[in-house]
């Protein structure tokens, strides 16, 4: 019976523990992260930060560096900019994506046409694009770990505030409470949760991972700490899963080619949101 799942070898074999690794703690950051970019109405930032990852991406091609940097470095910064133009206001947030966004994707077309034509990294597009989870190096595990800890620590350092700060901003600043600073440190958080999904399924599917479970688990459960929890196993669960499908599909046609990891993450993930839609209303209230 297992051996009609598991495809011989898939235990043993160094890549793929190396991504089941790699993608457990990036759905793990992207569940905590992701039910505040939920709750606080920031998916379309969350989108652009991936998108705009890109950039980083093709250029951490161009200079011959590990595209995580380029991913991190270049997503740290637009949040940056994105803070410092107006998102942590409501009518400003759109507008500093989009300028954001717009000058993202004009650099990352064009790290990806220097890095094509000069270094002939004929595989980078779809590799920065889409991911490529198992052509990893071992290096990255620690770093991902770490930036990881960082991430998730931020959140759960500013659970409380940050709630707060998202549900009401008005009672926040009656309260005294730093919400621009609040917000800033989440903003760099998320960046950092989009950097860590764009290495696994690539920068335009990252949201997928940061939204998707998220919004799902805030389907099955209203309280935030549950939901973080429930997040946190619905993209692990669709990370590994979609590991598994993508090492057996290379049986598949076109035979010895394989499908790729994201496409069957993002499709379980969707899957997993349309089911929670019909749990009654009764049930997600828990």
């Amino acid at each position: 019976m297992s051996a009609a799942i598991f495809a011989p070898g898939f235990f043993s074999s160094s890549p793929v523990q190396l991504a089941a690794a790699v993608g457990a703690i990036v759905a793990i950051v992207a569940g905590c992260v992701g039910v505040f970019t939920v709750i606080r109405g920031q998916s379309f930032a969350g989108e652009a930060l991936g998108d705009i990852g890109a950039a980083g991406g093709s250029s951490a091609y161009l200079v011959g560096v590990a595209p995580l940097w380029g991913f991190m470095a270049v997503s740290v910064a637009a949040a940056g900019v994105m803070e410092m133009i107006g998102i942590q206001r409501t009518r400003g947030r759109d507008l500093a994506t989009g300028i954001v966004l717009g000058a993202g994707f004009g650099l990352a077309a064009l790290f990806l046409y220097l890095g094509t034509t000069y270094n002939n990294t004929t595989g980078a597009t779809v590799t920065v694009l889409f991911g490529s989870i198992f052509a990893l190096d071992t290096s990255v595990l620690p770093l991902v770990a770490v930036f990881g800890a960082l991430a998730a620590g931020t959140i759960l350092l500013l659970y409380r505030p940050l709630l707060l700060a998202s549900v009401s901003p008005e009672l926040a600043s009656a309260r005294r409470l730093p919400v621009r600073v609040i917000g800033g440190l989440y903003l760099l958080a998320m960046a950092v949760a989009v950097a860590l999904s764009a290495l696994t399924i690539g920068a335009i599917l990252s949201t997928a991972l940061l939204v998707g479970p998220a919004a799902t688990a805030l389907q099955l459960t209203r309280r935030p700490g549950r939901a973080i929890l429930t997040a946190g196993m619905i993209g692990v669960g669709a990370m590994w899963l979609g590991i598994l499908l993508a090492y057996d599909s290379y049986d598949w046609p076109p035979l010895h080619h394989g499908w790729p990891v994201s496409f069957f993450v993002v499709t379980i993930v969707l899957l997993a949101y349309i089911a929670s839609r019909a749990v009654p209303a009764r049930a997600s209230s828990r």
